[in-house]
């Protein structure tokens, strides 16, 4: 037997009539389309409000950057650069000017150009858990992330194809040394999956060393990355009003390269924000509007998106709070924000629960609907989070995954024509029948509704009869089965070897420097 007979036998087992059957069966890879128009809680005029107040923060108030570059930038460009602060104040009118240049919809392509997506207009995409240092499983419970947790949420990723791009690290792999570790963690990513990939906007060296593993995994000369999207970051403002060195640099380096940049303030209503959702949001809009406006200056026309990570906080305990009532008009209201500017929106998939339990199925489903009734183009941490933000559960990860899955049936279009209007079979079945045996059914039966990998649809009898077996135990089995039937996806030996020297040489050089 050869090795890859190896692997498809364990990726398949045998249904005991000479065929086998996938470990998943799943929808195929596609990008969903919004079939419905968005919720928008805000009319023209409250729309206008908060576009307005956003524009006096920039102009009367400012933004911080804390970066000289970025200062030096934006002073030769005209812009009100305070000589004794690191405060920034923008006109509207070079706000607006700048915000124009950049496109409403464009399309990255990563290694593997059959899993290019589109950000922008009906179009929306789905990423993993990003950047927790924890993770979970029902086996072995909470605990340090390592590489090998890495990896095999890495697999999850790859496998399930309603996961669109790979977002941050799906866990810290706190086992290798913050100097060599986006190295690792990179390698991994190109290798174990074909679909588009974040970098961190965590110190020069990092970036730098991400868009050239990005170049050479897709075999492209630097004119040919440079050309079209390949990959994409995101940033956060450190809120309020301030946006900080190295997300700037990282910006700043990614946007020059032609490379997408996700605008995405972090913040949170009663703490880092006004109490109130329209305070919240017209701050949140300032500073994506600053950071953009510096990307435009700096390469006019470059790919960019408006975040929203607004939500609230617990007002007992000052504890985070996501998928919560807040959370979701926030969400909406961003969305028609992102699109009076018309700019790409990245949201969130969020829950603040412990444990893959209700709360978190509720808040995630909240989260959810949120971002999908905004038309999010890009939601960030659809599978797999948990203990808002520094859990990763293997478990979470597939139940998010079933969901997102319906998510993207659901925004499929409904034919109507005279074949699904079935007049011949109402007629056939008449009063007196049933539609089980008629021949309209028969022929659609397999494939006329959707059909979950996960949920348990049988009665409570049969279901005591296969080990009355819970979501949480059915994920976990699942989880454990794809990560040991993943099959990596092909790369050319030579680029592979091209990746793994160059992060030896990096290695050998001292990758990026740390504090320890």
């Amino acid at each position: 037997m050869t090795g890859r007979e190896e692997r498809q036998r364990g990726r398949r087992r045998n249904r005991g009539d000479g065929t086998t059957k996938p470990v998943l069966e799943q929808m195929p890879w596609r990008q969903p389309t919004y079939q419905d128009p968005p919720i928008e809680p805000l009319d023209a005029e409250g729309v206008e409000k908060i576009h307005l107040t956003a524009m006096r923060i920039l102009e009367e108030i400012g933004i911080d950057f804390l970066n000289e570059e970025a200062k030096d930038v934006l002073k030769k460009a005209g812009v009100d650069v305070d000589p004794d602060s690191d405060r920034v104040r923008m006109d509207r009118d070079f706000v607006m000017e700048r915000v124009r240049r950049a496109p409403e919809q464009f399309t990255i392509t990563p290694r593997n150009p059959e899993r290019s997506i589109v950000w922008g207009g009906r179009h929306t995409t789905f990423g993993n858990v990003s950047s927790p240092p924890n993770v979970t499983d029902l086996d072995h419970g909470r605990r340090t992330g390592t590489r090998e947790d890495f990896r095999a949420l890495l697999k999850l990723s790859h496998a399930f194809n309603c996961i669109h791009f790979v977002g941050g690290y799906p866990v810290e792999p706190i086992d290798i040394h913050p100097s060599v570790r986006h190295l690792d963690a990179i390698l991994d990513k190109l290798v174990l999956t074909d679909k588009v990939i974040h970098a961190y906007c965590l110190g020069t060296e990092r970036v730098e060393d991400a868009m050239e593993m990005v170049r050479i995994a897709a075999g492209l000369t630097h004119e040919e990355f440079d050309a079209r999207p390949r990959m994409f970051t995101n940033i956060n403002s450190s809120s309020p009003l301030k946006h900080d060195w190295p997300m700037l640099d990282g910006a700043m380096r990614m946007a020059r390269r032609g490379q997408p940049v996700l605008v995405t303030p972090f913040t949170l209503s009663g703490a880092m924000a006004p109490v109130t959702l329209a305070g919240a949001i017209a701050q949140q809009t300032a500073e994506a509007l600053a950071a953009i406006a510096l990307l435009q200056e700096i390469n006019p026309g470059v790919p960019v998106g408006y975040g929203a990570f607004t939500s609230n906080v617990d007002m007992k305990t000052g504890a985070p709070a996501f998928g919560t009532p807040e959370f979701m008009r926030a969400t909406q209201m961003s969305g028609q924000m992102a699109r009076f500017y018309g700019l790409p929106f990245r949201s969130t998939g969020a829950n603040a629960a412990n444990f893959p339990d209700g709360q978190a199925v509720w808040e995630s489903m909240n989260s959810l609907f949120g971002a999908t009734t905004a038309h999010a183009n890009v939601i960030y941490h659809a599978a797999g989070w948990l203990e808002g933000g520094l859990l990763a559960s293997m478990e979470k990860f597939v139940m998010d995954c079933e969901v997102l899955q319906q998510i993207a049936y659901y925004h499929q279009p409904v034919p109507v024509d005279d074949d699904s209007l079935a007049f011949a079979a109402i007629a056939e079945v008449g009063p007196n029948g049933h539609f089980f045996g008629a021949a309209h059914t028969m022929e659609r039966y397999r494939t006329a509704y959707y059909a979950p990998f996960l949920s348990d649809w049988s009665n409570f009898e049969t279901w005591m009869e296969h080990g009355g077996r819970t979501v949480h135990e059915r994920a976990n089995t699942l989880w454990k089965k794809i990560v040991a039937a993943y099959e990596p996806p092909p790369m050319d030996e030579a680029i592979r070897e091209e990746l793994e020297a160059f992060v030896a040489r990096r290695k050998e050089e001292g990758g990026a420097p740390t504090d320890f």
